[in-house]
């Protein structure tokens, strides 16, 4: 990059036509600007020149000057110079109307032609239009029209008594200004609607506007256009216009001089942007290369990982092959073994069946046996239960008995300790007959205590006994749910084992597929059915509340409670029917714990069952599998 830019710093005399493309290209393209934002010009290649801007007649003497100068400048500055000077010919038009003797605009021979200038253009016969039926009185819309003559501005008048309205185009007051304008003018003069067809046909217009470049017969007329010209614009001609220019020659001169005063530092700011444009170069080949290195890595490193797993491919193919060889080998071998000791292998092969048949005989009979001793053991169990349960009503019987009696031997201990306190206040003290009675009452008011003590012992004790009672009850029941969940699992049949405080995930299914596919429809009937239980496990969540009922505290769900609310906006009446139930449940089984809790239940009647209905049921079903054996 820096030997590039090395050798076009440093090219010859000789060389200057050759590198004038180059720059050319580059003020073509946009890269060097040319034109400033409030319309004036700048040379972009004295960009530590104090004045930058040039009207387009000076910038072209500049450009020239500069390109056939004193032999102080560089042959690079005149390259760049002749450019400038060839683009502001070709590309801007100013070789179309620039007074030189080639193309200078020549006066009539008899009268020279007058102007209104600035160069301005007049529009006429402008109407509504025929879709919208408005009036075309926007200046915007005819700046756009006009665009291609780069007119500065646009400004229309309407003539309320014809219904119609004119315009004025402005445009540059430089000589690409009058090119623009008279380009203006032949397109009009080409659709005819130039001003000659504008006079002979004004008293048959049609549809269609009229202009042309604005001469001194426009600017002595009368009405709003003569007018406005009259006060805006004055008359003059070409030779007049360029001489006008003409009088900006000292000042040319002057800007000259102080081009050859500032040319040092010219060289230098050149110089930084020849470094400037030299480093952003070689910054963007740096990327270019840094990018084709990365992208040539990530390459090879893909070929090189297609090439490791094309072969462990080949190499898998090749132990495939290898194994399924190794096989077929192996299996040939095994078949003439086979086939020379065929006779002696049947021979065995018979006596290995024996065996066989002989050993299966007795795990059959042992199996047997087995299953006999644990239908027994069954049997003992659920008839020791049975003997429990009798005694322990038996029990219970008693105790009502005893409890009846003891109740009556109160009430009797009370009548006589009334009577002896009636006879006490009544009675004489010195009447034998009566301290008899009252000696015998208090011999059996004694007697009766002592009775009613040991009734209260023998309550105690029966109480004892039936606590133990049901206790071992309790036991014998959560053996029997361990012994007998396998057989009584299902709730198909009347008697099973409901697991108290668990979901039923069949609401959570039944809901989903009217939601879902049948396969998403499981899936998200297990994760809301888990996720639920395990908010039944949380004992931070109480949602309970206590009614009074017939004078006892009962707890029930509380259906204000903000989880349920949204679960049955979520799920729907019958999830939340699914869950309080669970809810119930495990309130009434495992308050503390909250975790599912085994219990026998009689399914057709939805409640507990009992020992001995689970008992009769066992007897039924042992009966019915010895039946099918």
């Amino acid at each position: 990059m820096e030997n590039s830019s090395g050798e076009e710093s440093g090219i010859s005399d000789s060389e200057i036509e050759e590198y004038v493309e180059k720059p050319y290209k580059e003020l073509q393209t946009g890269q060097y600007k040319v034109k400033n934002a409030n319309g004036t010009l700048r040379c972009p290649f004295c960009a530590g020149k104090k004045k930058q801007a040039y009207g387009f007649k000076d910038l072209y003497q500049h450009a020239s000057g500069v390109a056939k100068g004193a032999s102080h400048r560089s042959a690079k500055q005149k390259a760049t110079h002749l450019a400038l000077a060839k683009y502001l010919e070709i590309d801007l038009g100013f070789g179309a109307a620039q007074p030189t003797a080639e193309v200078e605009p020549q006066a009539s021979e008899k009268k020279e032609e007058l102007y209104c200038w600035p160069w301005i253009g007049v529009v006429v016969n402008i109407t509504k239009d025929e879709q919208t039926g408005k009036q075309l009185t926007d200046g915007g819309f005819w700046m756009k029209t006009f665009s291609k003559y780069k007119p500065l501005g646009v400004e229309v008048f309407h003539d309320e008594v014809d219904q119609t309205a004119q315009a004025v185009v402005h445009f540059e007051k430089e000589w690409n200004g009058f090119k623009n304008a008279v380009d203006f003018e032949k397109s009009f003069e080409a659709g005819r609607h130039s001003k000659k067809e504008w006079i002979t046909s004004k008293t048959n217009l049609g549809a269609g506007i009229y202009g042309w470049f604005a001469r001194a017969d426009d600017y002595r007329a009368e009405g709003q256009m003569g007018e406005y010209l009259r006060k805006n614009r004055e008359l003059k001609t070409l030779s007049e216009v360029m001489e006008r220019g003409k009088q900006d020659n000292d000042v040319v001169n002057l800007t000259n001089e102080i081009d050859m005063k500032n040319q040092n530092l010219d060289e230098m700011q050149s110089k930084v942007n020849e470094k400037a444009m030299s480093l952003s170069r070689m910054l963007e080949e740096k990327d270019y290369l840094h990018q084709a290195f990365y992208e040539e890595t990530r390459k090879m490193q893909r070929i090189a990982r297609d090439h490791v797993q094309r072969i462990l491919a080949e190499q898998e193919k090749m132990n495939h092959e290898l194994e399924s060889k190794k096989r077929q080998l192996d299996w040939r071998t095994r078949e003439l073994s086979k086939r020379e000791v065929l006779t002696e292998r049947e021979r065995q092969k018979l006596e290995e069946e024996k065996l066989q048949n002989d050993e299966r005989n007795n795990s059959l009979q042992m199996a047997s046996a087995e299953q006999k001793k644990s239908d027994e053991n069954v049997l003992r169990l659920v008839e020791e239960q049975k003997r429990e349960k009798e005694e322990a009503l038996k029990k219970i019987l008693h105790l009502e008995k005893e409890l009846d009696a003891r109740q009556k031997l109160q009430l009797e201990i009370a009548e006589l300790k009334g009577k002896l306190e009636v006879m006490k206040h009544l009675g004489d003290e010195d009447d034998e007959a009566v301290q008899r009675k009252m000696k015998e009452m208090n011999e059996e008011l004694n007697q009766k205590i002592e009775d009613m003590n040991h009734l209260e012992t023998m309550n105690q004790t029966l109480m004892i006994r039936e606590r133990q009672s049901n206790d071992e009850l309790q036991e014998a029941r959560n053996v029997l749910i361990s012994a007998l969940l396998d057989i009584l699992q299902s709730n198909r049949t009347n008697i099973g084992i409901k697991r108290m405080g668990e979901i039923d995930e069949k609401a959570f299914v039944a809901e989903c597929k009217k939601r879902f596919t049948l396969d998403e429809a499981m899936i998200k009937a297990s994760e809301g059915c888990s996720l639920w239980q395990e908010n039944l496990k949380d004992p931070a969540w109480h949602p309970y509340k206590i009614i009074e009922s017939d004078g006892k505290a009962e707890e029930i769900i509380n259906e204000d409670d903000e989880k349920l609310k949204k679960l049955t906006a979520e799920w729907g009446d019958e999830v939340y029917k699914t869950v309080t139930v669970a809810l119930l449940e495990i309130n009434e089984y495992n308050p503390s714990g909250r975790y599912v809790v085994n219990e026998l239940w009689n399914y057709k009647e939805g409640r507990k069952a009992t020992v001995k209905e689970v008992v009769n049921y066992i007897f039924k079903n042992l009966k019915t599998q010895k039946r099918k054996r």
